[in-house]
């Protein structure tokens, strides 16, 4: 009998990384959600169900990160999939950003996908197979103000994905990245709610006309873990209504 797959996705206590591990539930996969906050990860691990494992961990503390990936090791005996999802942002006006702010940023969205990865692959080694998906943004596909740091992590992310996905694919790892545009979420209504100009910005360049809902990224990410794209690496896929190429 064909064992079930397992999957850890970071920040999959809410939002995007929620959405992902019930697309993944959906399909029989084992999900470890981690994330800081146990409270939440309890309340997600409760409706997810019996296939959802929650993991408290801060992705800062790149320390944490080897222990996390034992533990897992040690409970599930192997890791199929791993989706890098957890991600801070700060909106500031370049000048006030600070050196801490910036590290800080860059420490969470691109030092701990390394690290987390680094470790996961190691496993993955030994299985000759693996899906790494990272989840990117359309801040790395054009500039956009008053999210330097941010920015800065995200179009790393993307040439980091390449890099992987040239290195590992040849032992049978696929490495891909998901870039959203914008995702309903109360957060993001509320944000564009209470600024029409940046609201009738986004719907005017997206062609779609609308916002994308979370498990649009969940179902992106179930393809891409999925036999289905067996022969896709290396590709950061736009999920966004069209945002990307929109005029």
């Amino acid at each position: 009998m064909r064992r079930q797959k397992l999957a850890i996705i970071t920040g999959g206590g809410s939002g995007i990384g929620f959405a992902i591990a019930q697309k993944f539930i959906e399909k029989n996969i084992v999900c470890v959600i981690a994330g800081r906050n146990p409270e939440k990860l309890e309340y997600a691990k409760k409706k997810l169900g019996e296939k959802c494992f929650s993991v408290p961990l801060d992705v800062s503390d790149l320390n944490a990160i080897p222990l996390f990936v034992q533990k897992v090791v040690q409970q599930f005996g192997y890791i199929d999939i791993l989706v890098n999802n957890a991600g801070i942002n700060m909106k500031k006006e370049f000048v006030e950003v600070t050196d801490e702010d910036f590290q800080n940023i860059l420490n969470t969205n691109l030092n701990a996908v390394f690290s987390m990865s680094r470790e996961v692959v190691k496993h993955m080694l030994a299985n000759n197979s693996g899906c790494i998906i990272n989840i990117s943004s359309m801040a790395a596909q054009y500039g956009l103000p008053k999210v330097i740091a941010y920015t800065a992590s995200k179009t790393a992310i993307d040439g980091m994905t390449r890099a992987m996905a040239v290195e590992l694919s040849p032992s049978g790892i696929r490495v891909n990245a998901i870039a959203p545009g914008f995702i309903y979420s109360e957060m993001t209504a509320k944000a564009l709610d209470s600024d029409p100009e940046r609201k009738a910005k986004v719907f005017g360049r997206t062609p779609m006309g609308k916002m994308g809902e979370p498990e649009d990224i969940g179902n992106a990410a179930l393809y891409l873990a999925s036999d289905a794209a067996k022969y896709v690496t290396g590709v950061i896929l736009p999920v966004d209504g069209g945002n990307s190429i929109g005029f």
